[in-house]
């Protein structure tokens, strides 16, 4: 492990980019009236980048009617008009990659080339995927199913979505939760994590730029205690949308509920990664440790268990341990660097106290401590493989959110399957074989939302992204997270006034 290269591209300028304040209100930004303010921290090197003041109670009522205000403009424009104008943002988007990217790279410590190449186009072609399937949105064609009288149903927009979105991926996330809402007919406000606001902001600015209307996307940057429980509880948010843990997820739906919001729920993994022993061993170690690192493991779907069957199992811990050693972690903006910090030396020295408990009972073969040297002020923490814990220990069943994988061995093929079953999430797993038949019962058993064969971690727009159990429920891109963010209508008319009278005498009798 180093720190590659020597020369540093230029951070992104955030106190002067945002010096008008971080909320995004009806086309402008605003500075926020809570009283309290919030520093961006870059967590490279724990510097303070940028400093605003936090969203207050009123801030959200402001947004949300401006959502409102902008809601029967919007969601009665044809498709084809929302159609051209998310083309439009689409565009906008690619012209700003760099911007974007250098500011990801800068609130997250995501590797720049994870950014530009991942980041950045995913966000963009996810924009162009709705900006296609506004002009899909479809109800069922009429019919008559009751004497003279013809059915159909419409899809219509649900009004002002309130939408809450994590740390770990700030763009992505927001464009998830904004895009096929805004898509479908909605106006939204955002509230994005209080260390991550910046790429949200330029997200809606730059929809703005693109000639989405003011009032549309709104973005509230305040603590979820204050701004996010009051756009949750808010009696005019209509939806609420929110990825997060699991235990804020419950609170959130505890809010939502009490003014009987429809809810999608976005929450945490701990997915499983299951190695047959006819696996491509090569392939399956490469895949671990890249499905375990991205994003240094702060990633809900990243592969966070590995069961391998036991004839492969001390192959795969000791390639896996030295392709782990030979990642390069260091500065975000350094050209040749794979792994970056974690968002917080708070969540740098949760995970390390993860591991630190867990030698009292695993093995840690690789990792388990935070650099030193030039990376010492950084929230940095070593590429870590755990090996030999139980099944009921916390490192194994509990949600780390670091650059942490624990591998355990198996027998059988019955027994690989029920320990990726066993804990409390299912958003993602993977399973590794050569054998069709194996794989096939692994995709049909292993009860996740995503279940990849030979491979951990892509996803594409066309298709969707959500959990089973305590990892939520709903759908992320797709044209399944489309029609999340529409309500379904019955209409149904008399075709002759027979009928009508018919049906008036069936219920009054004759008059």
């Amino acid at each position: 492990m180093h720190n590659p290269g020597s020369v540093t591209p230029e951070r992104f300028p955030a106190q002067e980019y945002f010096a008008d304040g971080a909320q995004f209100i009806a086309g402008r930004l605003t500075k926020g009236t809570s009283g309290h303010t919030h520093a961006v921290v870059d967590p490279a090197t724990g510097e303070d980048v940028y400093t605003y003041e936090l969203a207050g109670t009123d801030d959200v009522d402001a947004a949300v009617a401006a959502a409102r205000a902008a809601f029967p403009g919007w969601s009665g424009a044809t498709p084809g008009e929302r159609s051209d104008a998310l083309h439009r943002f689409a565009a906008v988007l690619a012209e700003r990659a760099d911007d974007f990217a250098r500011a990801e790279s800068l609130q997250c410590g995501k590797p720049l080339k994870l950014t530009r190449e991942f980041d950045i186009p995913g966000t963009i072609d996810n924009t162009a995927f709705f900006a296609g399937a506004a002009r899909h949105l479809q109800g069922q064609s009429a019919g008559e199913y009751s004497g003279d009288h013809t059915s159909y149903v419409r899809r219509e927009p649900i009004g002002v979505v309130g939408s809450i979105a994590p740390w770990n991926y700030p763009l992505q996330m927001a464009a998830w939760k904004i895009l096929p809402a805004i898509a479908a007919g909605n106006t939204i406000v955002l509230k994005p994590a209080e260390l991550t606001p910046l790429t949200s902001l330029m997200f809606a600015q730059a929809a703005t730029e693109a000639g989405i209307p003011d009032g549309v996307i709104n973005i509230i940057t305040g603590a979820g205690k204050v701004a996010g429980e009051h756009l949750v509880g808010h009696p005019d948010v209509a939806m609420t949308s929110f990825t997060g843990s699991t235990a804020v997820g419950k609170r959130v739906a505890e809010i939502a509920t009490a003014t009987v919001k429809r809810i999608h729920l976005e929450l945490g993994g701990k997915a499983p990664f299951v190695v047959f022993d006819d696996a491509d061993l090569e392939a399956a170690v490469n895949g671990a440790v890249a499905g375990s690192l991205i994003n240094t493991g702060q990633d809900c779907t990243a592969a966070t268990r590995a069961y391998v069957q036991r004839p492969l199992y001390e192959a795969f811990v000791e390639k896996t341990a030295a392709l782990m050693e030979s990642v390069r972690v260091g500065d975000p903006f350094v050209p040749g660097t794979d792994l970056g910090p974690l968002i917080s030396h708070v969540q740098r020295d949760r995970v390390a106290a993860f591991v630190d408990r867990a030698r009292g009972y695993a093995r840690v073969v690789t990792g388990g401590e935070a650099p030193q040297g030039d990376l010492k002020n950084g929230a940095y923490y070593r590429p870590t493989l755990v090996a030999d814990a139980a099944q009921d220990s916390e490192i194994v069943q509990s949600e780390l959110f670091g650059p942490v994988l624990v591998v355990l061995p198996f027998d059988t093929d019955d027994e690989g399957i029920a320990l990726a079953n066993d804990t409390p999430y299912g958003l993602a797993a993977s399973a590794w074989s050569r054998d069709v038949y194996r794989a096939n019962r692994a995709t049909r058993e292993i009860k996740a939302g995503c279940v990849w064969i030979n491979d951990h971690i892509p996803i594409i727009s066309e298709m969707p992204h959500g959990g089973y159990k305590a990892s939520g429920f709903g759908k992320d891109m797709s044209a399944y997270s489309f029609e999340e963010y529409t309500q379904i209508k019955h209409v149904m008319f008399d075709n002759t006034a027979v009928a009508r009278k018919d049906w008036h005498r069936t219920i009054f009798g004759d008059r």
